[in-house]
Order: C-alpha cells, then structure tokens, then sequence
C-alpha cells in the first residue's frame, strides 16, 4: 500500500510539473521490425493527409501533417501558444485549430473560452489567421462555408462569408441545468442534431435534436462524433483493454433519424458495437476520427497517463472492418500525439515549406553520414543514415513540380 501511494505521490508530482512548463517534448522512438514492415505495406497507399497536435518540436503544442499514408511528417503551425484540435476543410484547403490567447494552457481550460480563439491555416502551412475569439472546438459544416464551435455552455455557428454567429443551443436553459458544459458539439450533416460530450454539472455523451428540442442520451465516454454521411455515430467509451488505471475502447452504432439504434446496458456491449479496442497494453482509446468515406480509423492511444496534453499517446491508422491487429502506429515519439484528423485528396505544398523541408533533410542527412564515417558504420548507424536519406528522398519528392 506505501508502495502504490508513493508511486501515486511521484506520478501527480511529475504531471503537476509537466503542467507548469507544458508537456514533456519526448524523443523518436524506433519501430519494431513488425511495426516497420507494417508501415512500408501503408506506403503509397493513401494520398490525402492526416494533422494532429504535437509536442514533439514544442512543449506548448504545434499542428503537424502527415501524409494519409503516414510518411514525410512537418511541422503546419509554429507558435508561442498551445495549437490543439486541428480540423482540415471539406475542400482540403486549409486547417481550423484552437490556439491559446497566451503561453501555456492545459486541454482541461478548453471549458474557458476567454483562454482561446480559433484559427486557420492554409494546409501548406502558410496564411495564419484569427477566425473566431473566445472560442473551441471548432468544426467545419459539409460545405466549408460556416463553422461550428463551443463557448463552454454554448454552441454557436458562424457563416464565414459575412463572420456572423448565430446561438445554436444553450447548455444551461435546455438542461434546466446551471454548470452545464458542452464540449465538441458536431453538427450532424443535415443540420438537425448535435452530437456532444457534456462536462461540468452533467458528464455523459447524446445527442440533442434541434428541432424537437429532445436530448437521447447516447452513455458514459466523450468525443462522440458522425460519420460524414450521418449514417453513424462514434464515441470513446470507459470500457475495454487498456493498461492504464481507466480502459478505453471506440464504440459506433447505427444512426436512424439522430438516435443511435444498437443499445449498451447492464448485458454488456454488442459486437458489432466495437469499433476499435487494441490488444496489449497500449490500449487507452481516445481522438477518434473516422476518414470521409468511412473506411479507415485514426486515432491515438497511450499505455500509461490519461491527461490527453501529457502524456505520451501515439496515433494509429486502420481500415474499418479488418482484424484489430492489422492497426498501423504512424508516429514513432515518447512527446504528446492527440486529436488527429484524417483527409483524402490532393494536397497542395508551397515552395516555401517544401524548401525548408529539403533543407532540414539534407542537414540531417550530411550529420547522420558523417557520424557514421567518425564512429565507424556499424549496423546501428547504417540505419540512422538510411532513415536520413529517406527523410531527403521524400523532401526532394515534394519540391518536383506537380504534375
């Protein structure tokens, strides 16, 4: 028992001093032979892109991009501000992200909508620009013409043409309810139904019809989400695999005018109702994000920790339907990996970043040859320079003209 009260006592003091600085930058971790024949068998299968939020290159968090096929990841944003929640635009032309007014502020503050605005950035990495004040989780509507976001007990939309706001629902008059938080509000795609995750006075995931004014309660869990057909809905749910203190799995059902049709209860979670609970011990769930034609999952999960701005969550690629254990881990870093977003399509790069992309290639090229030419090329090193190269041939690929 002294034991598990002090390793408690070090973990709480660990993550407290992570939460003063930000988090923890971590490392590159090397695939496993089995992880890296896994990722080659992805490559050149997508083309599209994938944005997460990193602490990889920043403790206070920047938007990355990958390629949907997890290959030639760079950094999108680079700030003195805490850059989270990134959604990429129906027409793949730019990013809507949560950026802190100031310094550091934990993904625990988002029900604090002074502490945040919202952003753009084109998906080239260029053109930044303050959308919304006092604002989070931000989402794009089908059309890429207005948005969706929350003000803690709020929901709001905005037409992006004329920057107009209209209320969509007020947490506390529709609950009868003071306290009551709305987190991640998604806008089904007809426009009639909100899903949400409800904090503060109320903690549970549903769905609020808007026009009957109706709340179906979908369970316990958060981050409940639509397919972009509306034909399902998805949701982290406190159940399953896991090795750490709170399990987590991805559950979906069937969506039939904004209710979901398969039920959880008493006898336990139906079959089909699993989407995603990885074997092992890294299985805590969370950030699901299903692609726009519904056939591939991304999303992140960690071994240990729960704080999602923390701890060191790595992000996974599935396509629906196969066995969990042909799930791809795209990211390779002991820093924090959260709130991935998935995108399919062309994506264009400006000569800019694809510049400073060759030239941090070749930069880490040249070092990785000439610590092998110094220490002698052992297998180790060989290895390092073959990933140097890698990372220029991908450089160089992105700087060809398009044709």
């Amino acid at each position: 028992m002294k034991k598990f009260v002090l390793i408690s006592a070090i973990g709480f003091l660990a993550a407290s001093a992570f939460a003063a600085q930000g988090a923890p930058m971590g490392a590159s971790v090397d695939p496993t032979p089995e992880e890296q024949k896994a990722l080659d068998a992805l490559k050149g299968k997508l083309e599209g892109a994938i944005v997460w939020a990193t602490s990889r290159a920043n403790s206070l968090h920047d938007i990355w991009i990958m390629n949907a096929d997890g290959t030639n990841a760079r950094a999108l944003t680079k700030s003195n501000n805490v850059d989270w929640f990134p959604r990429i635009a129906p027409d793949g032309s730019k990013v809507l992200f949560n950026r802190s007014k100031g310094g550091w502020v934990p993904e625990n503050d988002a029900n604090y909508p002074e502490k945040w605005d919202l952003w753009t950035v084109g998906i080239d990495g260029t053109n930044e620009t303050k959308l919304v004040e006092n604002a989070t989780w931000g989402t794009w509507r089908p059309d890429g013409k207005s948005i969706v976001f929350s003000r803690a007990g709020k929901v709001f939309t905005m037409d992006l043409a004329s920057k107009t706001e209209t209320l969509v629902l007020d947490g506390e008059k529709a609950f009868n309810k003071a306290g009551v938080i709305l987190q991640e509000p998604n806008m089904s795609p007809d426009g009639k139904h909100l899903a949400i995750t409800l904090r503060g006075s109320m903690r549970e995931t549903g769905v609020w019809d808007l026009t009957k004014n109706a709340w179906t309660k979908s369970g316990d869990g958060c981050q409940i989400d639509w397919t972009l057909d509306g034909s399902k809905l998805y949701r982290v749910n406190p159940t399953g695999n896991g090795g750490t203190a709170a399990p987590s799995e991805i559950l979906w059902f069937t969506a039939k005018d904004g209710k979901q049709v398969e039920k959880v209860g008493f006898f336990g979670i139906p079959k089909n109702v699993k989407l995603m609970d990885l074997p092992g011990r890294r299985s805590h769930e969370y950030f699901p994000r299903i692609s726009p034609d519904g056939k591939w999952l991304v999303w992140g999960a960690t071994d240990k920790g729960h704080d999602h701005d923390l701890f060191d969550y790595e992000l996974y690629l599935w396509k629906i339907g196969e066995p969990f254990e042909t799930a791809t881990r795209i990211t390779y870093n002991s820093g924090n990996d959260r709130w991935p977003d998935i995108w399919f399509g062309k994506v264009p790069v400006s000569a800019a970043t694809s510049a400073t992309d060759a030239a941090t290639a070749v930069q880490s090229a040249a070092n990785a040859t000439a610590s092998a030419i110094a220490g002698g090329v052992s297998e180790a090193k060989m290895d390092e320079l073959i990933k140097a190269i890698d990372r220029l041939t991908e450089a160089v690929k992105a700087l060809a003209p398009q044709k």
